[in-house]
């Protein structure tokens, strides 16, 4: 290769490195500029925020709207409850997801691929909103903690992910010398698979206790005590209602206004914060997960 092939290279190298530099820095901006805003636009003065003169940084500090919501009892009652939500559901998902995925990761099971398609097929179709509900219905489970919890104990995508994991990173040979040893197929999978499991064990957590979080619609549709409600429900509540229950009746209605106008940065903060100050430590977990979902299984 003579030495102008290596010069062309190098300077092809610079310029490709210099448009991937310039494309993430400006993918960096999109992404970092609306919180930064959001941020800003809650401890701002609620006209300027209006006005448009809020662009990057704080004007006319203020704590009013942080002071209303924070004073707001059914807040700290529903992050009680979306704690809980998200641990007990992150539990049942777990052990579920487990149950189901070793099974059909086994090369010896009877008729796995049929099993597996009638249960990838679920990713495609459903019953509907009013068949679910009806169901829920039935079951008893409307007003309480396991309409939001035991509907969705298992999803299809995070399961086909943890079977694929067993498939591939767990040998069958491990599992054959363990059944010739005489061990059962329960220790089979609480003292060899789940101890190897370790990565997408975690993967399966963090996809879980996110959708758990986030998730207020089904508490929308199954919750009706308010002291139930999760925290999503609840700051949406509180965003709807601000006007008549974060402000006291002796402020006119331009100032109602106004401070609907803050309390609106401030509740999508509270509900965003975790999950901000979570992912930047289990990033390489979420990226490791869509890898192995990508493996053919």
């Amino acid at each position: 290769m003579t030495s102008g092939t290596l010069q062309k290279r190098a300077s092809d190298e610079k310029i490709f490195d210099l448009v991937v530099n310039v494309l993430a820095a400006l993918i960096v901006v999109v992404v970092l500029y609306p919180l930064v805003f959001i941020v800003s636009a809650s401890f701002s003065d609620p006209a300027l925020v209006l006005n448009g003169d809020v662009l990057l940084l704080p004007k006319q500090v203020t704590l009013d709207a942080y002071r209303n919501v924070f004073h707001n009892e059914q807040i700290w009652n529903s992050y009680g409850n979306t704690i809980l939500y998200t641990l007990v559901g992150t539990l049942i998902n777990l052990f579920m997801t487990t149950l189901a995925a070793y099974p059909l990761s086994r090369p010896d099971l009877p008729g796995r691929g049929i099993i597996m398609f009638f249960i990838t097929l679920t990713m495609f179709f459903s019953g509907g909103l009013i068949p679910s509900y009806l169901l829920v219905k039935n079951l008893g489970m409307v007003d309480t903690m396991w309409a939001l919890v035991i509907p969705g104990a298992i999803a299809t995508y995070n399961l086909i992910v943890m079977r694929t994991y067993f498939q591939s990173n767990i040998p069958w040979e491990i599992q054959e010398a363990a059944n010739i040893d005489g061990c059962s197929n329960w220790k089979l999978l609480t003292h060899v698979i789940l101890p190897l499991s370790k990565p997408i064990l975690a993967v399966m957590v963090l996809f879980y206790a996110v959708g758990h979080w986030n998730s207020y619609f089904n508490a929308l549709i199954y919750i009706r005590t308010k002291d139930l409600y999760p925290l999503q429900l609840v700051l949406r509540e509180v965003l709807m209602v601000s006007q008549a229950d974060a402000t006291d009746s002796n402020v006119g209605i331009e100032n109602k206004v106004l401070l609907a106008e803050s309390i609106k940065y401030v509740v999508i903060i509270i509900s965003s914060l975790p999950v901000l100050v979570m992912y930047p430590f289990v990033q390489r977990h979420f990226v490791k997960g869509v890898m192995i979902g990508s493996l053919k299984g």
